[in-house]
């Protein structure tokens, strides 16, 4: 195979797949996670923060087996997605209905829940149980967070992630071309999972949460990964729900999904119409979107 090809946002050469070949070849008590971890150190392939993005070399290792290009060594235990993937065991929270105004629960507190946080365990079992599309682990960048009243009471769930590599609307909305996308998405976010727990019916919450972790997104991102977020995106199921509490945050409505599945490949799969939202985090978002290698790495020493 002469072409390059682009997986998990890292364009791969001959070379680059005659290398696993050589080390699946050469190698045979490596496992998958070591192979991964091997060929990240070999491309110093590393976040923003100088982390091995040795989760999303795995999936491109997927990737490469499912398109016939490598064999992978057979799993030597149980996947730790499906560990994660597992139902969460039932935790106890306060689950007194809440109902009246916004400014009655104030102060909120929004916590940032990094590895080992205390409260991980309850985000993962809240959106499991009470979130229409449960929870899966999160691969690669992403940010959780959990909102609480000034009692302490469990409000919402809100999970950032990577965003999607394709999606014609957005696209066009934001009018860069291919190349400039496959430069720059690392600087949008997807709104993964927003869950407001169904006990809780207070008028303007949703749209206040979505707008206080806007405007702290960026250097949370930042901090944890090395880089900052220009745009967040999110899909919205157009048969469950009006997008009310994103416009009424800031959200620009750009279109909507093909109706199609992201793992698609011979479009055969009929999925809900979502409905494409989209909320800037800059004035220049765009600018920064379509820029070059160069400007980019400028700027980022710049402090943005």
């Amino acid at each position: 195979m002469d072409a390059e090809q682009v997986i998990q946002g890292r364009r791969l050469g001959p070379r680059d797949i005659s290398l696993v070949q050589h080390w699946l070849a050469t190698e045979p008590s490596w496992n998958r996670s070591r192979l991964a971890r091997e060929l990240c150190e070999r491309w110093d392939w590393r976040n923003g923060a100088g982390r091995l993005k040795d989760m999303a070399c795995r999936t491109l290792l997927l990737k490469l087996e499912r398109r016939g290009q490598i064999r992978l060594p057979a799993r030597q235990g149980p996947s730790p997605n499906a560990l994660r993937n597992r139902q969460a065991l039932e935790l106890p929270c306060d689950r007194t209905p809440l109902e009246g105004a916004l400014g009655d629960l104030r102060p909120l507190r929004i916590d940032l829940l990094g590895p080992g946080h205390p409260d991980l365990a309850l985000f993962r079992f809240l959106l499991q149980r009470h979130h229409y599309l449960g929870l899966r682990n999160s691969v690669g960048e992403n940010l959780k967070y959990l909102a609480r009243d000034r009692h302490g009471r469990p409000l919402a769930c809100l999970l950032l992630g990577a965003a999607a590599w394709k999606a014609k609307a957005r696209d066009e909305w934001i009018g860069w071309t291919p190349e400039q996308r496959e430069r720059t998405l690392a600087l949008l976010a997807n709104n993964t999972r927003f869950l407001v727990m169904p006990w809780v019916r207070v008028p303007h919450l949703a749209s206040h949460l979505l707008g206080a972790v806007a405007r702290r997104l960026h250097a949370d991102w930042r901090r944890k990964y090395g880089h900052g977020i220009e745009l967040l995106e999110t899909f919205v199921d157009r048969e469950r729900f009006r997008g009310t509490c994103y416009r009424a945050a800031g959200w620009v409505h750009a279109g909507a999904t093909a109706g199609r599945s992201r793992n698609d490949r011979e479009q055969t799969l009929a999925v809900p119409i979502k409905d494409i939202y989209l909320r800037p985090l800059f004035p220049d978002f765009r600018r920064r979107l379509c820029a070059d290698v160069c400007s980019l790495a400028a700027e980022g020493r710049a402090g943005r």
